[in-house]
């Protein structure tokens, strides 16, 4: 697509990683036209000089926008619904890129709806460990997963539209699911691993890890660097699927312990065998049943 009229008009609430960087994408593909707001004066300056978009969201760009991308955290994705509903466009295609889905989903699709809107959850599964407008760029959804969580009763058009948005941005694999699995999935694919992570350098001698560590203590430690505003909201809206996952974790990790303080090596084999070919089976590689260290010194 190459003229104006061609392209789909977009709003995107929230010019911070994700929302920045769809604007660079979404306007890099040619096929929209992208204008955005956020609360913080200078970021929207930073995006509109980067070229990210074509102008500044306000409410009237809100009530001509084919697609309105809530690119901001849960409670202020609602928020935001309950104050413009009525300012949307009959028929617009609403949706979110929050990190939960049945929370998200119950509060926004009704607000959409009495507005004769349609909302549709949708979590790209892409990210940096920094955040804000100056981390975003276009290429972070490059070979990324994107997942779009429909009501039963959702238009097919309207998931088709956030389909299309996903793959107009570099994803290339698009699952459409409900929300409620989408949480369950989520609490072990993300969230624990940010527990995980937090949890991990709060050990007292992690100031003192460097010149003994390589690969693993990376790893391991990588997304412990959060925003702990977004991620305790995150949190506590999947409370139920997060507890379960961090529960499990803990009933595993107790059963090393008590292998090793035991000295049951025969024991202690079983479980990084059972960890092993778990891994084997669902991702492929691994260590090596030989005692091989994979990705240790780089």
């Amino acid at each position: 697509m190459s003229g104006e009229a061609e392209r789909t008009s977009v709003f995107i609430l929230g010019l911070g990683l994700i929302g920045g960087s769809l604007a660079l994408a979404l306007t890099a593909s040619g096929h929209y036209r992208v204008v955005g707001c956020d609360r913080d004066a200078e970021t929207l300056r930073k995006a509109l000089a980067a070229g990210a978009l074509a102008g500044e969201g306000t409410e009237e760009a809100l009530a001509q926008a084919e697609l309105v991308i809530l690119a901001v955290p849960p409670q202020a994705a609602a928020a935001f619904l309950r104050e413009q509903a009525t300012n949307l466009r009959p028929e617009a295609v609403v949706t979110d890129v929050c990190g939960v889905k049945a929370s998200v989903v119950e509060q926004c699709a009704p607000l959409c709806r009495r507005a004769g809107a349609v909302f549709v959850g949708g979590h790209p599964m892409a990210g940096k460990e920094v955040s804000g407008f100056d981390a975003a760029e276009a290429g972070l959804f490059q070979g990324a997963s994107y997942i779009v969580t429909p009501l039963p009763d959702t238009p097919p058009a309207a998931v088709e539209t956030v389909r299309r948005m996903a793959e107009d941005v570099g994803c290339t694999r698009v699952t459409v699911t409900t929300p409620e699995h989408h949480d369950a999935l989520i609490a072990f694919t993300s969230q624990l691993p940010h527990v995980l992570a937090g949890a991990y350098v709060r050990s007292p001698v992690c100031p003192e890890h460097k010149g003994y560590s390589a690969g693993s203590y990376r790893d391991v430690s990588r997304v412990a660097p959060v925003d702990e505003g977004l991620w305790s909201e995150l949190f506590l809206l999947n409370r139920d699927n997060l507890c379960r996952e961090i529960d499990t974790l803990i009933g595993h990790l107790r059963e090393c312990r008590e292998a090793v303080a035991s000295g049951d090596r025969d024991r202690l084999r079983r479980v990084l065998r059972e960890g092993r070919e778990i891994k084997q089976r669902v991702d492929g590689g691994g260590c090596s049943p030989k005692g091989g260290m994979i990705d240790e010194t780089h």
